[in-house]
């Protein structure tokens, strides 16, 4: 892992206490990464973040209230936090331009953490926090072990069955997406939006490809998760369908998991990091990984 010039910021403006990192993935290919640690201690555990289709690493890292902050909160709380470009965004896209399909991705992500680990310390292992499109790869890559510890999963709008035309997935960015995409503007603090702007960018076309055939990869991997998941569904979210018989079949597909939760988020929209409710989701997350800590700590 490198700093410095050699990995420029990946979405602008950064938080205090946050930098740009490279992380090689093999092939000559790096990713671009923020990275946030605890000020004067090991850390408790490593928390590496996905962002969805479209966006980028700073999505992690909200720049419209000082509260939006993953990177920020999950370090003054003990964590080490890394939120990584996936491979066809930020420092990568220029090397892959069409991007990588999921199972290219997990491996792509896996070489990276692999770096991570060395001479750097993770605390008690990873813990993996995603987003939307990265949820699938979140999934993916607990699903095909990743040779590294893996605590748990936290996935916000992700879902296995979707309440859009999957042909509507081709431009998440449509203007006719807005509200999809956000939900209502309540529930943003105010200059969301324009200091949103740098963490925007075109999804890879092989990407988008593989939006549609989601449903089928899902029911294919599932069973093979074998560490505890926690679903987060805003109550404004409309790309998935989460009403109870959907998330009931749902976890039900998630048979090797020690433990499945689900949780609702009030007054939020799909973009659930860069909203008010964005404290409240991170700090339950990060509460479900002390919960993941524990019982590791009982079973060993």
């Amino acid at each position: 892992m490198s700093t410095g010039t050699a990995a420029p910021a990946a979405t602008g403006t950064l938080s205090p206490g946050v930098r740009a990192v490279r992380l090689d993935c093999g092939d000559g290919i790096a990713l671009s990464a923020l990275i946030s640690e605890p000020a004067s201690q090991t850390p408790r555990a490593t928390v590496v973040a996905l962002h969805g289709g479209g966006m980028r690493a700073g999505y992690f890292d909200g720049q419209a209230h000082p509260d939006v902050s993953l990177l920020t909160l999950g370090a003054r709380l003990g964590y080490t936090v890394i939120a990584v470009d996936r491979p066809g965004y930020g420092l990568s896209a220029e090397r892959l331009p069409q991007g990588q399909t999921l199972a290219e991705q997990s491996a792509s992500i896996r070489t990276a953490l692999a770096e991570v680990l060395t001479g750097r310390p993770t605390g008690a292992g990873l813990f993996l926090l995603a987003h939307s499109y990265g949820g699938k790869l979140a999934l993916t890559c607990a699903a095909d072990p990743l040779g590294v510890p893996l605590l748990g999963l936290d996935i916000s709008g992700c879902g296995h069955r979707y309440a859009v035309d999957p042909a509507d997935l081709n431009d998440i960015h449509r203007r006719a997406h807005w509200t999809r995409n956000w939900g209502r503007l309540r529930f943003y603090p105010p200059n969301t939006f324009r200091d949103s702007a740098p963490l925007l960018a075109p999804m890879p076309p092989r990407e988008r490809s593989e939006g549609a055939r989601w449903p089928r990869s899902f029911a294919e991997l599932a069973a093979r998760v074998r560490v505890p998941v926690r679903l987060t569904f805003a109550a404004y979210e409309t790309w998935w369908r989460h009403d109870e018989e959907s998330v009931s079949d749902l976890t039900a597909r998630l048979t090797s998991a020690p433990w499945v939760t689900v949780d609702r988020l009030d007054e939020a929209g799909h973009n659930i990091s860069l909203g008010w409710a964005a404290r409240t989701y991170h700090l339950r997350a990060l509460a479900f990984l002390e919960e993941c800590l524990a019982r590791a700590g009982r079973a060993a």
